[in-house]
């Protein structure tokens, strides 16, 4: 043995060199303890951990690590779970993503809950995420699995749990699961079955007719899509993902026939070849849909994460290329759906919308600005799908619109989750009325500036260290700023802090506590004299902190230079942050 491997890891890792672990993941353990010891502690220094909602993490042999092992011991820990909280005959929907093992993982979880007892149906193929939510909903299953790491690297994959309503799993659920996993801490505690086992079903077809049913209904204007749609030129890539299996077909529903793909992405990877970050709001990722945009002359490029959740777009306006931001697209979805409601004369009675913390605030200023209310959430799209579960039990408000800056939306309510295939059909049908009046979704972003004033918004991801380092240095740059919280940010006097974690926020001139109304969570946010914001959080599943910034203004000569200000403005704030995040690392 090489010097530096602490002997608790080392007898961890020795015990992953026999029974019952198969023969490759012992020769990958051994390779581990002779010549790397660094990824060895990595891979062996922790058990890995079910966070809220579930679990994301690097693949490979090993404790800390996602292998049919530790999906197989979470699994059972969820089996305990599940028939505490419906005994009588429960029943699980199950579907994965392109990723490499994605497939072994979701057969490895339907062979352990079939192994207790509760019935699986099990997609024949790749599905994106939202689908996952709404084959629980329409099979009125006890919950779901999701095998994907959305749009992280490809060493990485993800397990994603989904209660009885198809929303992820919110508290008090979470730490109940959290708990019966803590409990098994070895293969041989796993129960499990063969895949051939009659408890174990594999669906798809049935479900997807369905599911395209439900979109098809969402429509705004049928008779212009049907008549016309096929004049709006599309291309489209889904990253080397699922969106292939809906968004297409999705689209040519809708009346969206002239679509062009970009092949070198088209295609199920896991590698992601031709997309090496598979996130749609990633500039270089979507490169080649650029190229092929404006090569074809075409009106609009739509772009997928490998689960299809996600969706970015880029417009074709005064022959240039513009890329959307998430809080753009967010913006221009809120202000379609509240004109065309109203045009059609189908307001919605208690309407609401949801966005997050740290979605742009104009999202909030254009529902109120047509009487329909709005409601802010904490990050992550678990949280609007909990409200829009509250609302149907209490019907307090109906769901109209759910928008996160991350480029996730849901229109509708088939699905608990965002959900990139409804959102590609929406975009196309607005981007459609546009084109009829000669404009583009860029001319109907900035009509909503001049109504509304500008809003810019920027969001960095600070990394911290390796995943072993770093929750703790994280954690100690969230300490630091709560304990010596920024006064100024480049001239500009920070007026009130709100601390989500201590549940109250404090205005800085009269030191005057107030209470925040969501629930605790290591949030930070900063209000300055000007109104600008800026937000700090720990990323849920990697070792970095995200730094959001939000700026508007009122009055300008064009929306055009005001923009460039802003943007500019903003930068060197966000620069000064992050200097100040750095130093604390």
């Amino acid at each position: 043995m090489q010097e530096g491997l602490p002997a608790e890891i080392e007898a961890k890792a020795k015990e992953w060199l026999q029974s019952p672990y198969d023969e490759e993941t012992q020769i990958e353990v051994r390779h581990l303890l002779e010549e790397d010891l660094k990824q060895c502690f990595e891979a062996f220094y922790s058990h890995i951990s079910f966070g809220t909602g579930g679990i994301r993490g690097v693949m490979g042999a090993g404790t800390n690590r996602l292998n049919r092992y530790t999906i197989g011991m979470v699994t059972q820990g969820l089996a305990h779970h599940i028939l505490e909280q419906s005994p009588h005959r429960p029943r699980f929907f199950i579907s994965y993503d392109s990723r490499h093992h994605s497939r072994s993982f979701a057969e490895e979880s339907a062979r352990v809950l079939a192994g207790n007892g509760i019935e699986v149906l099990i997609t024949k193929q790749p599905y994106p995420t939202p689908f996952v939510s709404f084959g629980c909903r329409y099979h009125h299953c006890s919950g779901a699995i999701m095998i994907t790491a959305s749009h992280n690297p490809p060493e990485y994959n993800g397990y994603k749990v989904y209660g009885q309503d198809g929303g992820q799993v919110a508290p008090p659920h979470d730490a109940k699961i959290m708990h019966q996993i803590q409990l098994v801490t070895h293969p041989h505690q796993v129960k499990k079955v063969p895949l051939n086992h009659p408890s174990i079903r594999q669906v798809g077809e049935e479900e997807e007719k369905a599911y395209h049913d439900a979109l098809f209904s969402l429509q705004h204007y049928p008779k212009d899509n049907q008549a016309l749609g096929n004049r709006l030129k599309l291309v489209y890539s889904p990253l080397h993902g699922t969106g292939m299996m809906t968004v297409p077909s999705g689209l040519r529903r809708w009346g969206f026939t002239s679509i062009r793909y970009v092949e070198k992405q088209k295609n199920a990877d896991g590698d992601f070849s031709y997309a090496k970050i598979p996130n749609p709001a990633y500039p270089p990722s979507l490169e080649m849909g650029i190229k092929q945009l404006q090569e074809s002359e075409s009106d609009l490029f739509l772009a997928t994460d490998p689960d299809a959740d996600r969706i970015g777009a880029v417009v074709i306006h005064q022959n240039q290329p513009i890329i959307l931001s998430g809080n753009q697209i967010a913006v221009l979805t809120a202000y379609y759906l509240c004109q065309t409601l109203q045009a059609t004369h189908k307001t919605v009675a208690n309407g609401a919308f949801i966005s997050t913390i740290v979605t742009t605030p104009l999202f909030k200023r254009i529902a109120n600005s047509f009487h329909y209310s709005c409601f802010e959430v904490l990050t992550g799209f678990k949280y609007i799908g909990e409200k829009i579960h509250q609302w149907e039990k209490s019907r307090a408000h109906t769901f109209i619109f759910g928008a996160e800056e991350s480029f996730g939306y849901l229109y509708g309510t088939h699905a608990r989750d965002k959900d990139a295939t409804i959102m590609a059909c929406l975009l196309s049908e607005m981007a459609l009325q546009q084109k009829k009046r000669g404009k583009t979704l860029v001319d109907l972003l900035h009509q909503i500036y001049r109504q509304f004033g500008l809003f810019h918004e920027q969001q960095r991801s600070i990394s911290s260290s390796s995943s072993s380092q770093g929750e703790e240095r994280t954690e100690k740059v969230m300490s630091s700023l709560r304990q010596r919280p920024p006064l100024s940010v480049c001239g500009q006097r920070v007026i009130l802090i709100q601390d989500y974690e201590l549940g109250y926020q404090t205005e800085i001139d009269t030191k005057r506590r107030s209470a925040l109304s969501l629930p605790r969570s290591n949030v930070l946010s900063f209000l300055l004299e000007d109104q600008s914001v800026f937000i700090l959080r720990p990323s849920g599943t990697e070792a970095l902190i995200k730094l959001y910034g939000m700026i508007h203004l009122e009055h300008y000569d064009s929306v055009e230079k005001g923009l460039k200000w802003c943007e500019q403005l903003l930068t060197d704030r966000m620069d000064w942050m992050e200097k100040q995040m750095t130093l604390l690392l």
